[in-house]
């Protein structure tokens, strides 16, 4: 792509908005562009790219079953989209001829692949429901009772995962583990009873699939997904093709340009959460561009391969979290020829799931300069977008060009984005086409997410960039049920007050968690990056001190006024809901199960760092 956002003016839709008074403080804001018409189905992006350009790549992935390269790495063993087709085709076949129960979901226990993709297009491709669970349930804990529990609740009609040495004991040592099929990409003779991924290929795509796919209807359920847990037990929500088609029209309108240049991405975000499994799988499909699946995690050792992955695809757009981004800048910051490789064809760097601290995006800026100098200076476009598992996902995103982190974009043509003021802040409340309509099995829950006026209660809030012009945009303001008064009665934003915290301790601090309830101070707990090894104890704890009185220096009152710190010891633990598999950390769940630290960070234990 040459210069695809900067060079053409209608690549991005100009920023404009409608603002709509309600009284007491409150209001609408409304894109004025009406919501064109949108696809029936899931299915029926792939039954146009497979027509158009059935050669053209789709999904590509490292496999042993492909001949290594020249440097003994692993190949990509590659999909085009009429193979893509072909085998959705087969695979829908074969699930009729299994006979499931149509009320049942077909349910996915493991990571990002290319059959996992084919069988949850195959899934949908008959109106049938896929739900992919969170790999971590089973793949970073011996304790099953969680997913037993997401089992139960689910009652599948089958269950694939990758490989019964992973998944295999999380499957078998649940009750109903023998009243389901069960499919496994490799090694299913390794499981009694099992059918092999291979063995449902071997079918050919029959009438009553294409009268099962004509059948289809907007409002027919496509996926179940859980909630991330953050704010409470997961709840299972029904996503609807309407909600997925509708969403994906949505972001086109704002992002013209990924109509005339489809997106190539490497990409690693699961598909069990709405971010990666919604919004950029279908941004892929819906406009026929190309994902490759990394095996790679923002985790020490594992942001390795990501890497290597990188060096080779080099996508013209990234998405990532802060976590990821913040992984891979010691790399990016040491390794010239990394840099080169990652910016050599990459157009915009999108982030989601937290706020993006300042420091990492200047830094990611620092790095892109070096590395583009000669010829055209192409700037780099950073953007971000807001909405949950309930919203398909993007209720607003970001289409113009920003200075700085905070921004979440403007409502997207067909959403209604209403502002309420609740506990000194505005809550956002979303309501539109692309919003759900209800948690499975769970009317009470659903009411209350719902207000008098049909829109959902998202929990989050947020406020203009400027009052007096709405059209620059929406700053995220955290949590409404995250932040929490102090002794003096004073509100404290957490989610404001975090990043400006992993900013003033970068780069040797990756995340923060906000204490201080019905105290009279506020105070962080900190996780430490890999880097923060390099220092003495006294260089840290220097580090430290100085990032606290810099903050003091900001300025902000009491309720952004930092009094102490203490550094963790132990990372956040997945078992323990403290973090997801996105790389994001779950306040309420660190503060509950580091009680006794939190106890230390005011009783003035050790290590404490006092202003």
């Amino acid at each position: 792509m040459d210069l695809m956002l900067f060079d053409d003016a209608a690549s991005l839709a100009p920023p404009r908005v409608v603002r709509e008074d309600l009284g007491n403080g409150a209001f609408v804001l409304r894109s004025p562009e009406a919501l064109q018409p949108f696809a029936r189905c899931v299915g029926d992006w792939l039954e146009h790219w497979a027509a158009i350009k059935p050669d053209a790549l789709f999904l590509a992935e490292r496999s042993t079953s492909v001949p290594p390269q020249a440097d003994g790495s692993l190949g990509w063993r590659r999909v085009s989209y009429q193979q893509a087709r072909t085998a959705v085709g087969q695979l829908a076949q074969a699930l009729l001829d299994l006979q499931l129960p149509a009320s049942k979901p077909v349910v996915v226990l493991s990571d990002n692949s290319v059959d996992h993709a084919l069988l949850a297009l195959a899934t949908m491709h008959l109106g049938r429901v896929v739900c992919t669970v969170s790999s971590a349930y089973c793949r970073l804990t011996q304790d099953h009772s969680k997913i037993h529990a997401i089992l139960n609740a689910l009652q599948p009609g089958l269950i694939y995962a990758s490989d019964p040495a992973v998944y295999g004991k999380a499957i078998e040592t649940w009750h109903g583990a023998r009243r389901v099929p069960v499919v496994f990409s490799s090694n299913a003779q390794q499981f009694d009873g099992a059918h092999s991924f291979d063995s449902l290929l071997q079918r050919f795509d029959g009438p009553l699939v294409m009268e099962a796919f004509a059948a289809i209807r907007p409002e027919t359920p496509a996926k179940y997904l859980l909630t991330s847990g953050s704010t409470g037990v997961p709840k299972v929500v029904i996503n609807t093709h309407r909600m997925l088609c509708a969403n994906q029209q949505m972001i086109s309108q704002a992002w013209p340009f990924v109509v005339r240049h489809p997106l190539h991405l490497l990409e690693w975000l699961p598909w069990s959460h709405t971010f990666g499994g919604n919004h950029n799988f279908n941004l892929v499909l819906s406009h026929g561009g190309s994902l490759h699946v990394d095996e790679g995690r923002p985790a020490p050792g594992a942001v390795d391969k990501t890497i290597a992955n990188l060096r080779e695809v080099r996508p013209n757009f990234f998405f990532n979290v802060p976590r990821g981004f913040d992984m891979l800048l010691p790399t990016l910051e040491s390794d010239p020829s990394f840099a080169q490789a990652f910016f050599s064809r990459l157009e915009g760097i999108f982030y989601a799931g937290a706020a993006l601290p300042q420091s990492l995006w200047e830094r990611l800026e620092v790095v892109a300069r070096s590395v583009r100098h000669g010829g055209t200076q192409r700037p780099l476009w950073f953007t971000s977008s807001w909405g949950s598992t309930e919203t398909a996902p993007a209720a607003t995103t970001v289409h113009w060009k920003l200075d700085r982190a905070g921004c979440i974009g403007l409502p997207l043509p067909g959403v209604d984005l209403k502002f309420v003021p609740n506990g000194g802040k505005l809550e956002m409340r979303v309501r539109g086409p692309s919003i759900f309509e209800q948690y499975r099995n769970a009317p009470d829950v659903t009411a209350a997410a719902f207000d008098d006026e049909g829109y959902y209660r998202i929990g989050d809030a947020g406020r203009l960039v400027e009052d007096a012009r709405p059209e620059r945009g929406v700053m995220f303001d955290g949590r409404v049920a995250e932040d929490f008064k102090l002794m003096s009665g004073t509100w404290v934003s957490v989610g404001t007050l975090r990043v400006r915290a992993v900013s003033a301790f970068a780069p040797h601090v990756s995340d923060a968690v906000v204490t201080g309830h019905d105290r009279e101070e506020v105070g962080l707990l900190l996780f430490p990056t890999p880097s923060a090894k390099n220092l003495t104890p006294d260089q840290f704890a220097a580090h430290i001190a100085a990032g606290l009185k810099a903050m003091a220096a900001d300025g902000g009152g009491s309720s952004q006024r930092v009094g102490r710190a203490l550094v963790l010891d132990a990372p956040p633990s997945v078992d323990a809901g403290e973090i997801t598999d996105k790389g994001y950390i779950n306040q309420r769940a660190v503060l509950t199960n580091r009680a006794d630290k939190v106890k230390a960070l005011y009783d003035g234990g050790a290590g404490v760092v006092a202003l």
